[in-house]
């Protein structure tokens, strides 16, 4: 399963360029966004657990939100189903291309799903902090009405975890060969004029 990989810090607009994408396809092949934080949301507002999902599962993942936290080794099985849960949902098919965003988020994920995702491309979107902070605050992206995890010390808690954790991913994917773009990302960054810089990036 071919896969593009997204990968930024909260707030840069990952999860508006992976709308646009699913969009507008590539090269005439059908993209699926799988926004893993809204998936996971998804599922955690759920009444029932849905087909192959446990109640504890809900549980976890409602406790995963609320905290922060990035699931673990142990934890990756919850993580798998989502994704599965997804790829049936949306009828994914061979030669169909998957937008990944939110997962994986470190080094362990990302063995755990080279046996099921080939990731081909990793698209960085960079951003500083303060431009962060400034996309949140004004919703740049126009996706964050409704988050219940904006306030300053869930974004600096984050913020710190996709330094220690989710930039290694980098290194990693880039020693596999995968194709790496990098998009420089400001508090004025719309999601088509970000789609716009990807388009010329990904045909380099």
């Amino acid at each position: 399963m071919q896969a593009i990989l997204l990968l930024g810090p909260t707030g840069v607009g990952k999860s508006p360029l992976g709308n646009e994408i699913e969009k507008n396809a590539i090269d005439g092949k059908k993209c699926f966004h799988f926004d893993f934080g809204h998936e996971l949301r998804r599922i955690a507002d759920l009444d029932r657990a849905p087909e192959g999902f446990q109640e504890k599962d809900l549980s976890f993942m409602r406790d995963v939100l609320e905290k922060g936290l990035l699931l673990e080794n142990e934890h990756f099985p919850i993580a798998e189903k989502i994704v599965r849960h997804f790829l049936s949902r949306k009828h994914f098919t061979e030669g169909d291309i998957l937008i990944l965003n939110g997962l994986p988020r470190h080094l362990d994920q990302a063995k755990d799903m080279g046996d099921m995702i080939t990731v081909g491309s990793l698209v960085i979107l960079e951003c500083e902090p303060e431009e962060v902070c400034k996309r949140i605050e004004n919703n740049a992206g126009g996706d964050r009405d409704g988050r219940t995890d904006d306030d300053i010390s869930m974004i600096r808690k984050k913020l710190e975890i996709f330094a220690a954790r989710t930039i290694p991913l980098i290194d990693y994917y880039e020693a596999r060969g995968c194709h790496i773009i990098r998009l420089k990302i400001t508090a004025m960054s719309t999601p088509e004029n970000t789609y716009s810089s990807f388009l010329v990036a990904y045909a380099a």
